[in-house]
């Protein structure tokens, strides 16, 4: 077996259930999760419909590449999306259909990749887990930028050395972050890439969250976005995750895209297609529906915002906590160590959230995520007031 494998450290949910592996959860509370960022709200019928009158295509094989008419409705979701200039996207090369982005953002990793023992994976921290799990399976290693309050929730991009800089292939960025919220502005954006035209590495930005965003306010600006606003229009280095899991509520149909760069993105699909994981043709076709559609994104924004208002009116006086930019978790600091709270706030209110610790890294000593915890607003309105409440008491008798 591949020996980096035994470099993988447990998902934070694998951590989790030992952590409370000998917690009975008090049996007098229904149990509340607020652990899973797993989209809870109904899937669009019309997509499923959509799903469901295509089941005959099961007997076709999917081409890697995806059929022309769903390349050409992410093209056009992501030009009006982001403000791109007309026909900078061609569908045939800018665009690459794929099963849910975690997985592409693997696979993208092992296929950009080059084995270097001094090579560098550059990502956020806390992460999405994934960035450095991809980083050990392609032979370099991992490196750590803090995301705390100090700047945002935004890495300090500024004070990384150009030692880090020489060595990284590849920066990971989630705007908005996983789990904090914070969107990356556009200025940040466009340092980032004239970091990556000067140390010649790539950007991969994972914006899966970029939909959820408080009605009435801007939305988050995207990597794309920034680079057609400097006039590059081949948004050289620059690739983008996008995902129906969130925006959508479709996280069963593992279906999303990666955009961007013509030249890397053409050897990702040679690479795709030994990979063998084209998506099938129902699937693409209910994704079209998808793609064509707002008012089931703009329904579904304003219901994460009802649970905002509602838990940050109960959490708010008694917990430091922020409405994030974006997103649909909630990052708050704890009046104990994170995993004390979680064990705590399971065994006494049968609620969980998942420690901050668990996200991120030590790095010197310092784990950005430690005294936080993730909490994922994703059960319904009744259930996530009832969850704050349970929360507030706890705190109370702290």
């Amino acid at each position: 077996m591949n020996h980096d494998l035994q470099r993988l450290q447990p998902y934070p949910f694998e951590k989790l259930r030992a952590l409370i592996a000998d917690i009975t959860p008090n049996p007098e509370l229904r149990p509340i999760s607020l652990s899973i960022g797993e989209p809870k709200h109904p899937s669009p019928p019309f997509v499923l419909e959509a799903l469901a009158s295509n089941l005959d295509q099961a007997a076709v094989y999917p081409t890697t590449a995806g059929i022309p008419e769903l390349r050409q409705s992410i093209a056009d979701w992501l030009t009006q999306r982001f403000a791109l200039p007309a026909d900078s996207l061609d569908p045939a090369q800018h665009i690459i259909p794929v099963n849910g982005t975690r997985e592409a953002l693997f696979s993208f990793t092992q296929a950009l990749i080059e084995r270097d023992s001094q090579g560098l994976v550059v990502s956020p921290n806390p992460f999405y887990q994934i960035y450095e799990g991809a980083a050990f399976l392609a032979g370099v290693e991992p490196h750590y930028l803090a995301c705390d309050a100090s700047n945002g929730f935004i890495p300090d991009f500024d004070q990384v050395p150009a030692s880090i800089w020489q060595r990284c292939q590849l920066l990971f960025i989630c705007t908005p972050g996983n789990p904090t919220g914070a969107v990356i502005p556009q200025d940040t954006l466009q340092q980032l890439i004239r970091l990556a035209d000067d140390y010649d590495f790539v950007i991969a930005s994972d914006e899966c969250y970029s939909e959820i965003y408080r009605p009435g306010q801007p939305a988050p600006i995207g990597l794309l976005q920034a680079c057609a606003a400097m006039g590059r229009h081949d948004y050289a280095r620059c690739v983008v995750f996008h995902s129906l899991s969130k925006r959508s509520n479709l996280p069963g149909l593992r279906s999303g895209f990666v955009a961007g760069d013509a030249t890397l993105l053409k050897p990702y699909l040679q690479y795709r297609t030994y990979h063998g994981c084209a998506m099938p043709v129902q699937t693409q076709r209910a994704s079209i529906a998808a793609w064509q559609d707002e008012s089931h994104v703009e329904t579904n924004r304003a219901l994460y915002q009802s649970k905002f208002d509602a838990v940050l009116d109960i959490l708010g006086d008694v917990m430091d906590v922020q409405r994030p930019d974006a997103g649909f978790y909630l990052w708050p600091q704890t009046p104990m160590d994170d995993d004390s709270f979680c064990r705590r706030l399971l065994a006494e209110e049968n609620v969980a959230v998942v420690p901050g610790r668990y996200l991120s890294r030590d790095l010197d000593g310092y784990n950005p995520g430690a005294g936080r915890v993730r909490m994922a607003l994703v059960a319904p309105l009744d259930d996530c007031i009832e969850a704050a409440q349970r929360i507030r008491r706890l705190i109370g008798r702290l």
